[in-house]
């Protein structure tokens, strides 16, 4: 119940900001929380499903459609879409009480829902510190997600480390330290094609196709619990190690974005390299680009540095050429014969960036060729 309130409060909320936005713009006012929070109480007097559901369910929902406006006009994020009941079963719940079981298990207090239980999997002195709680139901599974104090970052050590990120190798370490993403295995992926197919076969109201959904929902889940425990593990991992490190100032939302199609002028289109775009995007999403750099700046500093000519220039003589990189896994320089990885390199160059800052090009020599300065 919970959750259908919950969704429906927020597609109904976004509706009305989309259709009213113009004419409160007139006017001089505009939709905010309060202003609907204020309406959703007297559509509760006049409507009595609506009156059945938790209010604090309801203005939670609310919260988190203003919260989606604002991240889209402070460019975080894209304009804010309707919910779905496939991919959207979430709720809030503000001012939590939680009881402690037992070393493993605690329970949460659900308005109209009663003592929900959970597995403890943080600190209890973390865990009684919550504000609020968003309870979700992923792939067949129960979440609980609690808001608490952010903790304190852990005392790494004193170097410095480069880290290049790539398809082949998720993310590469100055140092030489490759860490990448994991993945479905053969058969896994032999098995989502075969689901997908039968899911594009069933009927949409079939029980089969519910069925269907689950399976794959439970390939999804153990692929998602796979990144996540490699996320949070190789970023604690680089915290404890050093002290700062240094990554490319990448916009990996324009990498991932659908190219604009061409049209031919006759009616049809034109190549426009949107099946290789296609399989790049996917490869970018899989090695977790975006949630590595979140996760890892929560823990220590992160320094970003201009991308520009990382993979091209020697980090032995600072000679920029494209030439350089034979391939995607070997860098030969053309002038001074250095050889090692492609990615190790960039990396070392990402590092002396983050130490010395400005760019490979102004760090360079003023001779006939780019050469980078020795830091």
């Amino acid at each position: 119940m919970h959750f259908n309130h919950a969704r429906f409060v927020y597609n109904i909320g976004l509706e009305q900001r989309k259709l009213n936005d113009k004419s409160h713009r007139e006017r001089g006012t505009r939709v905010t929380a309060a202003s609907q929070s204020r309406e959703l109480t007297e559509a509760r007097r006049e409507f009595d499903w609506l009156r059945a559901g938790s209010t604090v369910v309801q203005q939670g929902a609310l919260r988190d459609l203003d919260r989606a406006f604002a991240n889209f006009f402070t460019g975080r994020a894209k304009f804010p879409r309707f919910r779905s009941r496939y991919t959207s079963n979430t709720f809030v719940v503000r001012d939590v009480s939680l009881k402690r079981l037992n070393r493993k298990w605690a329970v949460i207090f659900v308005p109209k829902a009663g003592w929900l239980k959970f597995r403890v999997t943080r600190s209890w002195t973390e865990i009684s510190a919550a504000t609020s709680a968003r309870v979700s139901f992923q792939h067949g599974q129960w979440y609980v997600s609690l808001t608490t104090l952010p903790r304190a970052r852990r005392e790494g050590g004193t170097d410095v480390v480069g880290l290049d990120r790539g398809v082949a190798v998720s993310v590469m370490s100055s140092d030489g330290e490759m860490f990448t993403a994991p993945s479905l295995t053969e058969g896994e992926q032999e098995r989502w094609l075969k689901l997908e197919r039968q899911l594009a076969k069933h009927d949409k109201r079939s029980t089969r196709r519910d069925v269907t959904r689950a399976k794959l929902g439970k390939l999804r889940r153990a692929l998602n619990n796979r990144r996540h425990d490699w996320v949070e593990k190789s970023t604690t991992r680089l915290a404890e190690t050093y002290a700062l490190a240094g990554i490319e100032d990448l916009n990996i939302a324009a990498m991932v974005k659908k190219p604009a199609p061409k049209p031919d002028g006759e009616g049809g289109f034109l190549p426009n390299g949107a099946a290789s775009k296609s399989g790049l995007s996917k490869a970018i999403h899989a090695s977790q680009w975006g949630k590595f750099v979140t996760r890892l700046g929560d823990k220590m500093e992160v320094v970003k540095v201009p991308a520009a000519f990382t993979s091209q220039c020697c980090n032995e003589c600072g000679h920029i050429c494209k030439e350089n990189r034979e391939s995607q896994a070997d860098f030969r320089c053309k002038r001074c014969g250095h050889t090692a990885n492609a990615d190790v390199n960039a990396a070392k160059n990402i590092r002396r960036l983050a130490v010395c800052g400005g760019t490979l090009r102004e760090r360079a020599k003023p001779s006939g060729d780019a050469n980078l300065q020795t830091a």
